[in-house]
């Protein structure tokens, strides 16, 4: 009875958020499916392959949950690539993204490769994670609310070898999600109004397998390949309250398939018996991603029902990512305490962008430069655990906190975009049950403040949900 028990409180905690937010009936189930099956002792070390099995469906459908989901409804999504997502795993959004310096033995961290080597020998770690937000948005006095939902990441790792981990999963690299108008009233004697509509969906995702080495003691470097797809839409529609006057639309589509590759080195110096630091650097590597971007400029006459469609594209038009540059340090105090610092360097200013323009009645559609900047972020974190295997429940709780700043990686009209402030708190809670004291319930909460000068002014609540499932699948079993 208590073992059903346990079954339907954690579906009905599933259920009640995933019905808040709105996400996907099907995903709901194949995770509840997980946990009943995890319950029921289906994956037993013994029946591994069933285990693999649902693991690769969990994969495949959240894959193509992730793809269907945008993840914002920032206006500020319209432009460059869209909203970076944070790539970050359940545990480092408690610390607002820390991850450069950070590996441990049971949570899987993607942003650093090298923490791969970490992961512990007889277990297989299963991280999936979900959000739930409230952003405010705030111009000229107005200010409006949205709310919306996303598959965060879906991510797997064990170790393969003796200092070999292995790690694979799903994560958003982009998000594009808005639409809004605004109205103005011409000074033509008629009245007539003029309306602008900006409608925009899509981002870009990717699917990668890492692995993380350490050739020696204390040192470690890792690798991720990355399958980089995805697809974004954008649409500006001018239309006027005279129906004599023709329409203008422009809608702009790109749909990218390439690869993305990242490297990563962890160095650790022990200070004294109970003290070390850690020293992490990552790089990836930034290339054309192709997506052959396309613009139709469309003019229809709503009286007449005639429309006349440009459509303007080429073979040497083709979407970039920046080569990116990461340094972190982290200081942990005998596995209680740790307390790090993190400084990425994206090189946007190097990245064009397909821009339409007209000289003299003369239209292109072509790449430009100078549409982006490079962006910093400077995040500092810490965890406190009083002890891992504690006999007592609270002091088995990690307690995290972090906070980070970053500057905008394009221009609007000119003008720097908007700059990003964050601050998070959050907890590592131990499941702990007679089948299972080794997986984690990661739940933070965020504020994320996006801001420039004449723009709009974004204030977001988010809370990030991180189901860490830790299964011992390669340990021996001895029968007396």
């Amino acid at each position: 009875m208590q073992k059903y028990l346990i079954i339907s409180t954690y579906r009905a905690f599933i259920l009640f958020f995933f019905n808040t937010f709105a996400l996907d009936f099907s995903i709901r189930d194949i995770i509840v499916l997980y946990i009943i099956i995890k319950r029921t002792n289906a994956l037993k070390t013994r029946n591994v392959i069933a285990g693999k099995i649902l693991v690769g469906l969990l994969l495949l459908a959240c894959a193509q949950q992730m793809k269907a989901q945008s993840g914002t409804n920032s206006p500020y999504s319209q432009f460059g690539l869209g909203q970076l997502s944070e790539q970050s795993s359940g545990f480092n959004r408690g610390m607002d993204g820390l991850a450069l310096g950070f590996h441990d033995h049971n949570q899987i961290n993607y942003l650093n490769p090298a923490s791969y080597a970490s992961l512990d020998s007889l277990s297989f770690i299963f991280d999936i994670g979900v959000s739930g937000q409230i952003t405010n948005f705030k111009e000229n006095g107005v200010k409006k609310n949205a709310k919306n939902a996303d598959f965060e990441y879906i991510v797997a790792g064990f170790r393969v070898l003796r200092h070999l981990g292995l790690s694979f999963g799903f994560l958003p690299y982009t998000n594009v999600g808005y639409s809004y108008s605004s109205t103005t009233t011409l000074n033509d004697g008629n009245s007539t109004t003029s309306t602008d509509s900006y409608d925009g969906s899509g981002g870009f995702h990717q699917v990668y397998l890492g692995l993380g080495w350490s050739p020696f003691k204390g040192f470690a470097i890792g690798v991720n390949g990355g399958y980089l797809y995805g697809n974004y839409t954008r649409s500006l529609v001018n239309s006027f309250s005279n129906s004599y006057v023709n329409s203008i639309s422009k809608i702009a589509t790109a749909d990218v398939e390439s690869y993305m590759l990242n490297f990563g080195a962890q160095y650790t110096a022990r200070l004294t018996k109970k003290d070390e630091v850690t020293l992490g650097l990552a790089y990836t590597y930034g290339h054309k991603i192709g997506g052959k971007p396309e613009l139709d400029v469309i003019s229809s006459n709503s009286s007449t029902s005639v429309a006349d469609t440009t459509v303007y594209n080429g073979s040497n038009l083709k979407l970039e990512i920046p080569s990116s540059y990461g340094i972190g340090i982290l200081y942990n105090h005998n596995n209680q305490l740790k307390i790090g610092a993190d400084y990425t360097l994206q090189k946007w200013g190097k990245v064009s962008e397909p821009e339409y323009s007209s000289n003299n009645g003369v239209i292109s559609y072509a790449m430009a430069s100078g549409m982006y900047k490079d962006r910093h972020k400077v995040t500092v974190g810490a965890e406190y655990c009083p002890g891992e295997y504690n006999r007592h429940f609270l002091n088995r709780i990690r307690y995290r906190v972090g906070v980070s700043y970053a500057t905008p990686y394009y221009y609007i009209n000119g003008q720097d975009g908007p700059k990003e402030m964050s601050a998070s708190l959050g907890f590592g809670i131990p499941i702990m049950n007679s089948w299972n004291n080794r997986s984690i319930l990661n739940i933070s909460g965020s504020w994320v403040r996006r801001s420039a000068t004449n723009f709009i002014t974004e204030n977001t609540f988010r809370i990030n949900i991180g189901l860490t499932f830790n299964e011992r699948w390669f340990a021996k079993w001895k029968v007396q």
